[in-house]
């Protein structure tokens, strides 16, 4: 309807696969998967037609502007404020490590217009103009070669227009789109993993020491196997979160997609790890492509929460699907 194929999980995870696997750092997650995916779920039929055509088109980018020094990975978290003005709303406050911001033309920014930061109500998304004159930012790369934007707003002043979705409603939306970009960032992770895995099989099958190849060592061969091992897992739990991101199940969904970021967040290291020391010293060099997909690999991790916050994620949704009355905790003995 607007242009594009229409594609769901499974189709984002193909493509980020693909990205991943060639070290592709455009803006893709960005403006596709997070500013696009709140545009799609949340935004009027008029403002789709503009914005989503655009960005099918190529001749719009977007950015979404949510996170916060404070939040720590939470995505509740929203203190910046949109206060109302007649008709109007004025934003105030700073958003951080906007992905891709510095090339972003508009973004899609997350306020509070009611309640305290950390009320999962009271959030409002809003379209704002790169361009306007009380929108100041800071300009800065990231370790893995991509460009984000700290975000500062002075009074910015957006019109009715501007809102996207319902008031103090966007919480659900942002959620579900974070969900998208986690599966997202897991297929990319596959990606990049086996491209790893490859150039170090052929280092270790042309690297050359004592007459024959470094492969021929069976020790090697068998860390090249948990190379394997590890990238299999990830692939699994990839197309499990890919497969139910879309689900109208929210508890399934995030479930899937906490497990699978931090198992991938776990073997995406591991692997890194490995394909650095299999190359032995040439690992650390710029002239091989190993070090830039670790960096990569490194960046996942910990966009939208690292392995360890992810682990805590499940173990709380576990914890939250236990029926009452069912698996309750031993008492504690007492002291003697």
């Amino acid at each position: 309807e607007y242009g594009g194929f229409g594609g769901g999980g499974v189709e984002t995870m193909l493509v980020m696969q693909a990205l991943g696997r060639h070290l592709v750092l455009e803006p893709y997650l960005p403006t596709v998967v997070l500013a696009g995916g709140l545009v799609d779920l949340g935004a009027a039929d008029w403002q789709k037609k503009i914005l989503l055509q655009g960005i099918v088109d190529g001749s719009m980018l977007l950015a979404f502007a949510h996170s916060e020094h404070e939040a720590r990975y939470d995505t509740g978290y929203v203190a910046t404020r949109a206060v109302p003005d007649g008709n109007n709303w004025v934003i105030e406050g700073k958003k951080t490590l906007v992905l891709q911001g510095p090339v972003a033309e508009k973004l899609v920014v997350s306020a509070r217009t009611a309640g305290e930061p950390g009320d999962r109500d009271g959030v409002t998304l809003f379209i704002v103009e790169c361009a306007d004159e009380n929108l100041g930012g800071q300009e800065y790369p990231l370790f893995d070669g991509t460009r984000a934007l700290d975000v500062q707003f002075n009074g910015v002043r957006v019109g009715p227009e501007s809102v996207i979705g319902t008031l103090n409603g966007a919480m659900p939306l942002i959620e579900a789109v974070a969900d998208r970009a986690m599966a997202a960032l897991c297929a990319e992770a596959v990606g990049a993993m086996e491209a790893l895995h490859a150039m170090t099989l052929e280092y270790l099958k042309t690297r050359q020491q004592f007459g024959v190849s470094i492969g021929r060592f069976q020790a090697l061969q068998h860390r090249a196997v948990d190379m394997l091992i590890n990238l299999e897992e990830a692939r699994s739990m990839a197309t499990l979160a890919a497969g139910k991101v879309d689900s109208d199940d929210v508890f399934e969904r995030r479930k899937a997609v906490s497990a699978a970021k931090a198992l991938i967040g776990r073997a995406g290291r591991y692997v890194s790890q490995q394909a650095i020391q299999l190359h032995g010293g040439m690992g650390m060099t710029d002239e091989l492509p190993v070090g830039a997909y670790v960096k990569r690999l490194a960046a996942i991790d910990v966009l939208f929460g690292d392995a360890a916050y992810q682990r805590a994620q499940f173990a709380k949704l576990r914890e939250d699907s236990v029926p009452a009355g069912f698996a309750q905790p031993r008492k504690a003995w007492k002291q003697i």
